[in-house]
């Protein structure tokens, strides 16, 4: 019983190992392009990445649609220097909470998985890259 219960550790470590490998390699094919950030992949992200941004948004916000065009700009300007991800506040109620997200569009800023700054509301494109240069200062 002991044999089958290693058996199946040992296939549950590999199954995640190969998820994280598959993972990272659909994340490095799409650099430059926004990622889709959730409840379940939010965290990971955060600790993978030394500089992430993170537009928390929903469907029905006018002022979030304002916002995306301009994140996905940046995000292919700064691609291989700072990941860009979106998270729909209204289908990842953790990731949200977590952060005390009350108003959207709201923009994290994160270096080294801590949060260093926050922009709440629609802001121009020379707004969040200036905030970016200050937070990420090594860029």
């Amino acid at each position: 019983m002991e044999e089958k219960k290693t058996g199946d550790d040992d296939l549950a470590r590999l199954r995640e190992q190969r998820l994280r490998q598959m993972q990272e390699t659909a994340l490095r094919k799409r650099e430059g392009a926004v990622i889709d950030l959730t409840d379940v992949n939010f965290a990971e992200t955060i600790r993978q990445h030394a500089y992430v941004v993170v537009d928390f948004w929903a469907e029905w916000c006018g002022p979030c649609r304002m916002v995306s065009p301009t994140i996905e700009d940046l995000a292919r300007e700064y691609a291989g220097r700072v990941t860009f991800g979106k998270c729909n506040v209204d289908e990842n109620r953790w990731a949200g909470s977590s952060f005390g997200i009350s108003a959207i569009p709201t923009l994290l800023f994160f270096a080294n998985g801590q949060v260093v700054d926050r922009i709440v509301g629609v802001q121009s494109k020379a707004v969040i890259q200036s905030r970016m240069d200050r937070s990420f200062s090594s860029l």
